[in-house]
């Protein structure tokens, strides 16, 4: 089968269907298409609203950065057709507006992982329920903030919260096997706190062991062991992560 970023909106569309011929399952079939990506091209910041201030495309299978990545499967895994699968990358990006719809404008996307986790219906936090409440982090950060007050994206926008987290030390393989089969991972540096940031990175975990992502390091979506992804032998650069589960809509 061709790979994502060799094909055409006609090919797409005759390919994506036979994913939901074999893998009915939503959860099943959302981890088909994990792998069918892998070896996409990395680029960040290629998607955007079709319109200023961010031209670039709405939806696009050529290239991915970690959250498009996430975000792009699950639409993929809900739609069996390039149009549709725009459709919902709108319905799952984009936050309803002051007229209760939703519409691709830079001001009402989900910037920020840590505010999609909390309070976006298609990725579920589900940090909590993983360890006990003893064991996690809590930190406060007004997302969008800067230390200095300002803001480090012009959105007129800022959410002040508290995020619970499991730290790094704590992630091994007991850990990873309560996660459903396939779900989401963010990845936590508080040095990002400074600009109003929590994560710092994202992905898929898929069968309790692999970590599906774009990466920045490698030039494209590649699969890897989570805990040594997560605990390199020269230490981790993440501080924890979050879990969130990941729904159909």
């Amino acid at each position: 089968m061709a790979k994502p970023w060799q094909i055409n909106q006609k090919q797409y569309d005759q390919i994506l269907p036979k994913f939901f011929d074999k893998f009915p399952d939503f959860d099943e079939r959302l981890k088909a298409i994990n792998f069918w990506r892998l070896g996409t091209p990395y680029g960040i910041f290629k998607s955007g609203e079709e319109k200023e201030p961010d031209i670039d495309p709405i939806l696009r299978i050529d290239t991915t950065d970690c959250t498009i990545h996430v975000l792009t499967s699950i639409a993929m895994s809900t739609s069996k057709t390039w149009v549709g699968t725009k459709k919902k990358m709108v319905d799952i990006h984009y936050k309803i507006n002051a007229n209760g719809i939703k519409s691709p404008d830079y001001s009402m996307r989900w910037h920020y992982t840590s505010d999609r986790i909390t309070n976006n219906p298609y990725t579920v936090n589900i940090t909590k329920n993983i360890i006990p409440l003893k064991d996690l982090q809590e930190v406060e950060l007004t997302l969008n903030k800067k230390n200095n007050g300002s803001e480090f994206l012009d959105l007129n926008w800022t959410s002040k919260n508290k995020f619970s987290f499991i730290p790094t030390a704590l992630i091994n393989q007991a850990v990873i096997s309560k996660l459903p089969d396939v779900c989401g991972v963010a990845f936590i540096k508080k040095s990002y706190m400074k600009n109003g940031i929590l994560i710092a990175h994202e992905g898929f975990v898929i069968n309790n062991e692999y970590l599906i992502h774009a990466s920045s390091n490698q030039k494209k979506t590649v699969k890897e062991n989570l805990i040594e992804y997560l605990n390199p032998k020269e230490g981790s650069k993440y501080d924890g992560v979050m879990f969130y589960k990941i729904t159909s809509g």
